[in-house]
């Protein structure tokens, strides 16, 4: 036999070969690690190959995503390229059976279905850290932020494990807190923030009394059309899943002592204490020292995690088991937010 017969027969057994796929094991498409050594918030999943389907590898390994949501209660999801509203909803959609609609609560725009803009909050400030929509009665078991443009200065979504901020929390506050409760007090339309009608997505006053009672919140008209409510909340709540206390309320967003001097000052200038657009007290109605909200506020400095964005990060958070804020920036900072598996206290709690 020739090179000329070797070389046709050689190309016959080639033409009959048939191609196969090739399955890799699901752990070796996708790296896990954190973002520094000793840090476990958040859970880091990154791309161990070229061109992995996040939401495939997720619809098969949704145990192992709701275990590392539990250990750790943040995920970032980074190098993914999840750069556009619709992919970001996908995402939150393979981990989220549903993502919901917002409410009126918040000053938002709809981006694409179920993903909104991040709350307007001025620039320059810093939005402090609380568990998302806390101080509702219904509010998301998990939010989900993309990063679509990192600015050019600040701008990060610090992140604070909820169950420390429980565990450092001085026992005598802490315990204050769980026997009292937080009362949420706010004024609609009286200048600043939102009126009534924006919140609660209707101009018919009897339908607001209807929400009111059906969320927990005794409400008081005032002259001129305008709204008060008062609503009392837990200030700590067990996890469903992992049985683990969790420090859930919005104490730090609502009382005036968290709010710069300036800021502070002038409120309090234009209005008097209980015509304040948000404010905060025990549950009973009783004032929450100032040198109480300082040191709240303390440990969650001391327990943030701050790090940069990064074009098409996913961060998700279990709402109950770690808290979020944002820092100033400078620049243009485009973020997506998402959120799914709403619940109420009434639910958690029984």
């Amino acid at each position: 036999m020739n090179n000329s017969d070797l070389e046709t027969l050689s190309f016959q057994k080639l033409k009959n070969l048939k191609r196969k796929s090739v399955s890799l094991p699901q752990d070796a498409l996708i790296e896990t690690d954190y973002l520094h050594p000793g840090l476990t918030l958040p859970f880091v999943m990154r791309p161990a190959v070229k061109d992995v389907d996040l939401v495939d590898w997720i619809a098969g390994n949704r145990e192992f995503i709701e275990t590392k949501f539990h250990e750790h209660g943040a995920i970032l999801f980074r190098g993914f390229n999840i750069d556009t509203a619709p992919a970001f909803e996908r995402l939150g959609l393979a981990i989220c059976s549903e993502l919901f609609n917002e409410n009126g609560e918040h000053p938002r725009e709809t981006v694409s279905g179920n993903v909104y803009t991040p709350v307007f909050y001025p620039a320059e400030q810093k939005l402090l850290w609380h568990n998302e929509n806390s101080f509702n009665y219904r509010w998301p078991m998990k939010i989900f932020f993309c990063c679509l443009q990192p600015t050019q200065q600040g701008g990060e979504t610090p992140i604070v494990d909820s169950r420390k901020v429980f565990q450092l929390i001085d026992l005598k506050i802490r315990e204050k807190f769980i026997e009292k409760k937080v009362m949420y007090l706010r004024n609609y339309g009286d200048g600043l923030g939102l009126n009534w009608k924006t919140v609660f997505q209707t101009e018919s006053r009897s339908e607001v009394e209807a929400i009111c009672r059906q969320a927990g919140i005794e409400l008081e008209w005032k002259t001129g059309n305008r709204l008060r409510t008062r609503s009392v909340r837990p200030a700590v709540v067990k996890h469903p899943k992992t049985g683990e206390m969790s420090w859930f309320n919005q104490a730090q967003h609502w009382h005036p002592a968290c709010l710069d001097p300036k800021t502070r000052e002038s409120l309090l200038t234009l209005f008097s204490e209980e015509d304040l657009p948000r404010n905060c007290y025990y549950g009973d109605g009783t004032p929450i020292e100032d040198s109480v909200m300082d040191e709240i506020c303390q440990v969650y400095q001391k327990l943030e995690v701050c790090f940069a964005w990064q074009q098409g990060d996913v961060l998700a958070l279990d709402n109950v088991l770690a808290a979020h804020a944002r820092n100033p920036y400078v620049g243009e900072r485009k973020l997506l937010v998402a959120m799914g598996e709403l619940t109420s206290f009434d639910e958690i709690l029984n």
